[in-house]
C-alpha cells in the first residue's frame, strides 16, 4: 500500500479482523508483514479471505469476553501454511486442509510466511443439532486427501462463486458442509467413559419424552437415578443449562416440522406437539433462538 508504513497497515489489518472476525490480539513475527482481509456476505454465508503472513493472531479469555462466541471458525487453506493451536493441541495446515476452531476458546494462528485462507463462520446452534453435544474435535487437521474435505472445498469455491443465493440456499450450504465434515470431526469412542454413557442416556430420554409435558429437570433427575443438583452439575460440565437444553431441542424439532410440514397446519399446533402449551411463549422463544417468528419461518421454507 503506497505511502503507508508497515505499522500503520498491521494496524489497519488488526481493526478490520476485529471488525469481522471478532475480537482478536496480535502479535509480529520475524520476517515482512502481509495483511490483507475479505469478506463477503452472502446470507447466511459469512465468509472472510484472509492473506497474511509474518503475525501470530490470537484470542485469550479477554477477547472472548468482548466479541460473539456463537460461532466455530471452519478454516479453509488455500495457499502456503499456517500453524493453529487450541486445547493443547498445535496443528500444520498446508494447502487444501481443513480445520475448526471454537470461538468460545482461547486460540492461536501462526502464519510464518505469506498465506492464503478462508474462514466460515458456523453458527454454533447448526452444531449442536448435527452433533448433539457429543464433543468435537477442534484444532484437528482435516487432511486434503479425505474424500469429504475435497468435496466440502468444491462446495465452499462454488458458494463463493454464487453471491445471489437465497437465505434457505446459503443455510442448506452450511448445512451441507456440516454433513461432509461430521464423520472426520466427530471423535469415535468406542469406549466411552461412565459419566459420557450416562450422558448420553440422559439426551435419549429427553428425546423419548420431549413431546411429553411433565418433561422436567426433576423428572429426568428422577428416572436417570440420579439427584437434582447432579443432573444439573452433568449438564453444566458440557457447558449448559438442562432446561435451556430441553426447550432448544424442542425449538429445533418445531423447525424441523416447519420445514416439512404442511402449510395448512396451525402454528400454536405444531408448538404445542413439542410441548409449547402457550402460543405466545412458543413465538417468543423461537424468535430468540431462530431470530425470525415460526410463520416467518415457515415461509422461508415454503
Amino acid at each position: 500500500m503506497a505511502g503507508v508504513s508497515e505499522k500503520d497497515q498491521y494496524e489497519q489489518w488488526l481493526a478490520q479482523i476485529n471488525q469481522v472476525c471478532g475480537s482478536f490480539a496480535a502479535r509480529p513475527l520475524a520476517g515482512e508483514f502481509v495483511g490483507e482481509l475479505e469478506s463477503s456476505f452472502a446470507n447466511n454465508l459469512k465468509l472472510s479471505t484472509v492473506t497474511v503472513g509474518g503475525v501470530n493472531l490470537f484470542r485469550t479469555r479477554q477477547e472472548i469476553k468482548h466479541s460473539n462466541d456463537a460461532w466455530f471458525y471452519t478454516v479453509f487453506q488455500l495457499d502456503g501454511k499456517a500453524v493453529m493451536e487450541q486445547d493443547d493441541r498445535q496443528i500444520e495446515l498446508e494447502t487444501g486442509d481443513i480445520t475448526l476452531i471454537d470461538a468460545s476458546r482461547p486460540c492461536s494462528f501462526y502464519w510464518p510466511a505469506k498465506a492464503r485462507q478462508v474462514s466460515l463462520l458456523l453458527p454454533r446452534q447448526i452444531l449442536e443439532q448435527h452433533f448433539r453435544f457429543q464433543e468435537v474435535s477442534c484444532a484437528q487437521k482435516l487432511s486434503r486427501d479425505l474424500p469429504t474435505v475435497q468435496l466440502s472445498h468444491r462446495l465452499l469455491q462454488e458458494s463463493m462463486s454464487n453471491t445471489g443465493m437465497s437465505e434457505t440456499e446459503s443455510e442448506a450450504a452450511l448445512e451441507a458442509i456440516v454433513c461432509l465434515l461430521r464423520p472426520v470431526l466427530q471423535q469415535q469412542e468406542t469406549l466411552q467413559p461412565r459419566k459420557e454413557r450416562q450422558f448420553r442416556n440422559v439426551l435419549s430420554l429427553i428425546d423419548a419424552h420431549i413431546q411429553s409435558e411433565t418433561l422436567r429437570p426433576e423428572w429426568v433427575a428422577t428416572e436417570s437415578g440420579m439427584s437434582v443438583r447432579s443432573l444439573y452439575r452433568m449438564f453444566a460440565d458440557k457447558g449448559l443449562v438442562v432446561a435451556q437444553y430441553i426447550k432448544n431441542r424442542r425449538l429445533d424439532l418445531c423447525a424441523q416440522m416447519l420445514r416439512t410440514a404442511n402449510g395448512e397446519e396451525k402454528l400454536a399446533g405444531i408448538g404445542y406437539a413439542w410441548g409449547f402449551a402457550d402460543h405466545s411463549h412458543f413465538s417468543t422463544a423461537f424468535k430468540q433462538r431462530f431470530g425470525i417468528s415460526p410463520g416467518e419461518y415457515r415461509k422461508r421454507y415454503r
